[in-house]
């Protein structure tokens, strides 16, 4: 158990910003803090509520302590981010079983609100843009992925591979200079009027694939063409084939290299 209380003078309102001293009570906020040595550790702090010296905005507010404490919080922000560390990289089920080894206990359900509340981080709008679908639910809906083709960072997801959503995209995200896309018409007519400076190319795995279709196509094609250029082939026919097989057949019986032996209650040839 450790116990602390803040120091005192003035304190910022959390509405306005305007300091006070003026104190109307004080109350103890109990946390959980990071273990020492496999204990658990709790710090109860005291702070101060204060009264607002601004009029209209709340009367009274309590005191915070940036870095160490967060509002509505029943744990320190080190040990917030250590939690936050592990359910990001093992969800729920996994970061429960898993947090109590390090004397942290929580239940999957908090462990999933806890990734939830994690912040998502702002990424900046990539020089090369990638643009691609993914399906949400395979042949009915459908959703756009944007990645940075420079660092392979996802930008953002957009719901649905609609022209128009993209489009609205690019016009608030300015300053893409390249996109790499598939072959899909859509993506292209949204890239054409959200970015019309932006340089269209081509993705790699989609260039090979289009380019193994068009030789398919070709081959395909000119399938009699290679046929007559080739070496004429005797056309055989079921009969003849079958043909061939009893000779075989019974000129191995003649020379002795096969025996056969007919089944019980077959009438002999």
């Amino acid at each position: 158990m450790v116990r602390a209380r803040t120091p005192g003078g003035v304190a910022e309102c959390p509405g306005c910003g305007a300091g006070s001293a003026r104190v109307h009570g004080v109350h103890e906020w109990r946390l959980a803090d990071l273990p020492v040595d496999g204990r658990s550790v709790v710090v109860r702090v005291r702070v101060r509520r204060l009264y607002c010296r601004t009029p209209g905005c709340q009367r009274t507010f309590r005191e915070q302590i940036p870095g160490a404490l967060e509002r509505y919080q029943r744990r320190t922000s080190r040990l917030t981010g250590h939690v936050r560390a592990a359910v990001r990289e093992l969800a729920g089920r996994a970061a429960a079983r898993m947090l109590p080894r390090w004397s942290v206990r929580l239940s999957r359900q908090t462990a999933v609100r806890v990734l939830l509340g994690i912040p998502l981080q702002t990424q900046k709008v990539p020089r090369v843009l990638s643009v691609d679908e993914f399906a949400l639910l395979r042949r009915h809906r459908y959703g756009t992925v944007l990645i940075d083709a420079a660092t392979h960072q996802r930008v953002d997801v957009l719901s649905d591979r609609r022209s128009a959503t993209l489009e609205t995209w690019l016009r608030e995200h300015p300053g893409v200079e390249f996109v790499v896309r598939d072959g899909s018409a859509t993506y292209a007519e949204a890239i054409r009027r959200g970015a019309p400076t932006a340089l269209q190319i081509a993705d790699r795995w989609h260039l090979w694939h289009n380019l193994v279709r068009a030789a398919e196509k070709v081959v395909a094609a000119h399938a009699r063409c290679w046929a007559a250029a080739g070496p004429k082939r005797r056309q055989l026919t079921r009969e003849t084939t079958t043909l061939a097989r009893w000779h075989a057949v019974h000129d191995l019986l003649d020379r002795g290299s096969v025996s056969w032996t007919a089944p019980a209650g077959s009438a002999s040839a």
